[in-house]
């Protein structure tokens, strides 16, 4: 495992430490897009499949089992514990027209025509549109509280940690995966505009705000 990697995992795990603490703390999930967790914890369900088959490390095996738990715990909070404040008049993105698309593709587009291997890619495709709805929240109320930035911040820096992996793998180990690092550029392309605002407002102390 190279260092991009394990920062880009790190990353990860942060952003739902974060995010968890946040709702726990706060006893409320106001700002945070339910369709987003629904659509990670789809991510991780298909993606991680192979629990059931294939064991790689420890690690591996552990941060799989993180993910997994943690996108489900997040959604019970979301929608059972705190559902009374949950913004679902504004959580209203049209998640259809991201997992069709992105199922659509899965079975186009693979590198085997394997039930596994459709849902991994899936899980690929789908992750790297899952955080609209969280954007689109975030332009519909205007602003978002600074968690929920740093929240964000982590998300999309474990992706773009993850971009620099593939190039690392490229280079270090003549191995790479075009779906995932087109997937990946898609996703740190959606988070540009955010990473902007968050250097220049959110580190400056400032409320972050989204053109709407």
């Amino acid at each position: 495992m190279n260092i991009f990697r394990l920062t880009g995992d790190l990353s990860h795990l942060l952003a739902i430490i974060v995010l968890l603490v946040k709702i726990w703390k706060t006893r409320s999930c106001a700002g945070i897009s339910g369709k987003s967790q629904l659509l990670f914890a789809l991510v991780y369900t298909t993606r991680y499949l192979d629990l059931l088959s294939t064991y790689i490390s420890a690690y591996n095996t552990f941060m799989k089992l993180v993910f997994i738990s943690a996108s489900y715990a997040t959604v019970y909070l979301i929608y059972m514990k705190f559902k009374a404040t949950y913004d679902h008049n504004h959580d209203t993105f049209r998640v259809e027209f991201l997992i069709l698309p992105a199922f659509v593709l899965s079975i186009l587009i693979n590198h085997d025509f394997a039930v596994l291997e459709i849902l991994w890619t899936f899980s690929i495709y789908l992750e790297s549109v899952a955080i609209l709805p969280q954007l689109f929240l975030v332009s519909k109320t205007g602003e978002a509280e600074s968690i929920t930035s740093h929240y964000l911040f982590a998300l999309g820096s474990y992706r773009a940690l993850y971009l620099l992996n593939w190039i690392y793998r490229y280079y270090a180990e003549d191995h790479y995966d075009l779906i995932a690092i087109v997937a990946g550029v898609v996703q740190t392309v959606l988070y540009c505009d955010f990473f902007y605002l968050y250097v220049t407002k959110v580190l400056k102390g400032k409320k972050l705000q989204l053109p709407a």
